[in-house]
């Protein structure tokens, strides 16, 4: 099979499975009309194998595929003499645009504060930290990209807020929009989970050669996993999450998390197009719209970076304290971690609790932090500076198109 496709430059399409459906909604549950629409059987997606599947791109979207990948290595290595206060806050800002475009949305403040409680709690931001675990997790597997890997990507990313299917592969059907009767009236019906197991083995395999371009290794691994769905929740960030580690394991970042999900964010739409057009056996598009992707996450986190730099330098001019001092360090710690509390401080400088609070004075006095007592976390400190330039990359990212409804039962 793999021999025709390179010979005829076709990638496969996923082919369908007409499956019972007994529906768990009794009458009462919807008009009896609503209820008559979810009867009887239903489609579902039968995943291609694509593990010695040849890609043929046009040369212009190959030449684009490479420019992409220039910039995501120049950006990389232009941060990697540099990297400390940025490490952080790219990976977080990522893991917000990804939580985004399943619209899960929080400010700058709101993440910090919640990573500051350790994720604990039931809103968007913890779920933004969870991500944020995740994606940490992806980054530190890379090099082992097995099953078990992406197991502990969709634990670290679930187990906070919902641990009876965090790091397990789904044991039901699931689908995307169409409403919560049943897969009927779906966009799309992921494969039966009786099938996942298997079809993952596949996708590893994809994973695992090492002759084609990592962007397009990375788009077309992420499209075939959307189109798999292996898990009940969480398939989207633990999707996107798998990019990086492919780029992390492919070399072609070494430094830093390129916030791809912001570039996505650019266009919603456009994205999950590609993904729907994808699976009618056309990887281009997804090849296409992470390369695009790329070039938009570049611009903004190097707008992001550059903001972060001079906030930075205008602080030498309004800090009143000598150099060394205790005081410069929690300054360049506000770049990573522009909320915090005395035991953040204590344990990043590695000082006692007792010997935060004197270096902070300057800062409170150059208008570099402000305070407030939170009543579950006692004292904390902010650098609105640094929030409102995060606020602003996730502005830029924007949106240009709402997504479409995407909801999986």
């Amino acid at each position: 099979m793999s021999s025709q496709l390179e010979r005829s430059g076709r990638w496969p399409a996923i082919a369908f499975e007409q499956v019972p459906w007994v529906s768990k909604y009794e009458q009462g549950a919807a008009s009896r009309n609503e209820l008559r629409r979810h009867q009887g059987p239903y489609e579902a997606a039968i995943p291609a194998t694509i593990a010695h599947s040849v890609a043929h791109l046009p040369a212009e979207l190959s030449a684009a595929v490479d420019e992409a990948a220039v910039e995501i290595a120049r950006f990389d290595e232009q941060l990697g003499s540099q990297v400390a206060p940025f490490v952080a806050i790219l990976l977080r800002s990522e893991s917000a645009a990804s939580s985004q475009i399943e619209n899960i949305t929080a400010s700058a403040r709101a993440i910090a504060e919640a990573e500051l409680a350790g994720g604990k709690g039931a809103g968007n931001a913890a779920q933004v930290v969870a991500n944020t675990r995740a994606m940490s997790a992806a980054i530190e597997l890379s090099a082992d990209l097995s099953a078990d890997a992406i197991l502990s990507m969709h634990d670290a990313l679930l187990r906070p807020h919902n641990p009876d299917i965090a790091g397990r592969w789904r044991t039901e059907q699931v689908w995307i929009g169409g409403g919560r009767l049943g897969p009927h009236q779906a966009q799309f019906v992921p494969p039966q989970h009786s099938r996942v197991s298997q079809a993952m083995d596949d996708l590893l395999a994809f994973i695992d050669r090492d002759d084609m371009p990592a962007m397009v290794q990375a788009a077309i691994a992420h499209a075939q996993f959307e189109t798999i769905h292996p898990f009940a929740d969480g398939n989207g960030r633990t999707g996107r999450a798998l990019i990086h580690a492919l780029l992390r394991a492919k070399g072609l970042t070494r430094n830093v998390t390129v916030p791809v999900s912001a570039g996505l964010l650019v266009d919603v739409d456009a994205y999950f197009g590609a993904l729907g057009v994808y699976r009618s056996g056309h990887p281009e598009a997804i090849v296409a719209r992470l390369a695009d992707a790329t070039f938009a996450a570049v611009a903004n986190g190097r707008m992001l970076v550059e903001e972060l730099r001079e906030i930075r330098l205008s602080w030498d001019d309004r800090i009143k304290a000598r150099r060394g001092a205790n005081v410069w360090r929690i300054a360049d710690l506000l770049l990573a971690h522009p909320v915090v509390d005395a035991a953040v401080i204590a344990s990043s400088l590695g000082i006692a609790t007792s010997n935060v609070y004197a270096p902070l004075e300057p800062l409170l006095a150059a208008g570099v932090l402000t305070h407030t007592n939170d009543r579950r976390r006692g004292q904390i400190w902010r650098s609105k500076e640094v929030l409102v330039a995060l606020d602003a990359f996730a502005a830029r990212a924007g949106k240009r198109g709402a997504p479409s409804a995407r909801v999986a039962q």
